[in-house]
């Protein structure tokens, strides 16, 4: 990799830990619609959209471990090392499909949904996991639950705005 580009998509990755460590503080304020609205996904969806799979996973590994460290929020254990791991996939199997499938906006939506599955399933597995793969404490309706049923609302802006501004970014890009 040239050495600009990797500045550049560097450059670009701080950006996205910056926008993944503000936007909750604009949905946050009412807690329920906050974690309904899943602001932190949407930065390291992006990142593996512009910058790629290694980059988008870094950036999601990263973001709620450090808003953790500094705000204490999400509590450490079990959320933010369960993010953690959720938004890595996210930015990794977005950036990783959006380069293996065509390049037009189908294939966006297509990198979009299989990231948002694999991250969710991913989610769950760690958090079943971290709860000491006890089904009483971590089961299948608690996952449906936390994992798509009450993220409907982050679900339809995930699929509503990230293809659009994937879309803008290509067409200023040629």
């Amino acid at each position: 990799m040239k050495t600009e580009n990797k500045t550049r998509k560097m450059v670009l990755s701080a950006m996205f830990i910056a926008l993944a460590y503000v936007l909750p503080f604009l949905t946050g304020q009412i807690p329920e619609i906050g974690n309904m609205l899943c602001p932190m996904h949407i930065p390291a969806l992006l990142c593996g959209y512009v910058c790629g799979g290694p980059w988008g996973l870094a950036v999601g590994f990263i973001a709620p471990l450090l808003r953790s460290f500094t705000l204490g929020m999400p509590s450490l254990f079990p959320k933010a090392v369960c993010m953690a791991v959720e938004l890595a996939t996210y930015g990794a199997v977005a950036g990783l499909m959006y380069r293996k499938l065509p390049k037009n906006n189908v294939s966006i939506y297509i990198s979009l949904i299989i990231a948002m599955v694999v991250g969710r399933l991913v989610w769950g597995v760690t958090m079943f996991a971290c709860m000491g793969f006890d089904l009483s404490k971590f089961g299948l309706s608690l996952f449906w639950a936390e994992a798509f049923t009450k993220a409907i609302p982050g679900i339809i802006v995930q699929l509503a705005f990230i293809p659009l501004i994937v879309m803008v970014l290509n067409k200023k890009s040629q």
